[in-house]
């Protein structure tokens, strides 16, 4: 780690809240709300999902947070507010909601927030102590979307998780992210079956501290 990024670390844990803020980033699809909504009714009671989810990209166009929500793991505690961003994407065209029924206005409308939700999770960027960034084990990570937020997070020396998702699907690949990004990180999971849960907890607990 660089200099520059070890004293911005130092900074973000000095200036750090009561809780420690965890980003949820990825793109559209990937299961970020679906894992956000997991974290929630593990350990909080009687409480109501942080987003809708659909297969619809971009169902999630604005970020939502959940606050307090206190993390165990063999033994180790972290109280975290999770942020729930919407999906990455370097383009976004209205044509591509047309497939789901919605009419064209409708499509528009989704587009332009869409684009505006880009913008507000790179802004998210300067008030997170950590990211869990999600991959769909499916389909290839090697993206631009992927490598440019990789290269924003070890700019501004955010540490961060990549959780290889949907490992429950027969054609899903984890040891492919692991491969594409060997130097970080990556905890397969599936976010919708609760499987490896504990381990991506434990990691959390541990890095994020």
């Amino acid at each position: 780690m660089g200099l520059r990024k070890g004293l911005l670390l130092l900074l973000r844990r000095i200036l750090r809240r009561r809780n420690t803020k965890i980003g949820i980033y990825g793109a559209p699809n990937a299961g970020k709300t679906t894992l956000a909504n997991r974290i929630i009714h593990d350990f909080l009671d009687n409480t109501e999902d942080i987003g809708v989810v659909s297969e619809i990209p971009h169902e999630t166009r604005r970020a939502f947070r959940k606050e307090g929500i206190l993390i165990t793991a063999k033994g180790a505690k972290l109280r975290v507010d999770i942020v729930d961003t919407p999906g990455l994407a370097t383009k976004i065209d209205f044509h591509d909601f047309l497939a789901y029924g919605l009419s064209e206005e409708e499509a528009k409308k989704r587009a332009k927030e869409a684009t505006e939700g880009v913008i507000e999770a790179i802004k998210w960027l300067d008030d997170l102590d950590g990211v869990l960034l999600v991959m769909d084990a499916t389909e290839d990570p090697y993206t631009q979307a992927n490598i440019v937020i990789i290269g924003n997070l070890e700019a501004r020396g955010i540490p961060f998780i990549i959780v290889a998702n949907k490992v429950d699907l027969k054609n899903a690949a984890p040891a492919r992210i692991k491969n594409a990004f060997p130097q970080h990180v990556v905890v397969p999971v599936s976010a919708l079956k609760g499987d490896n849960m504990e381990k991506l907890y434990e990691e959390m607990a541990r890095r994020f501290r």
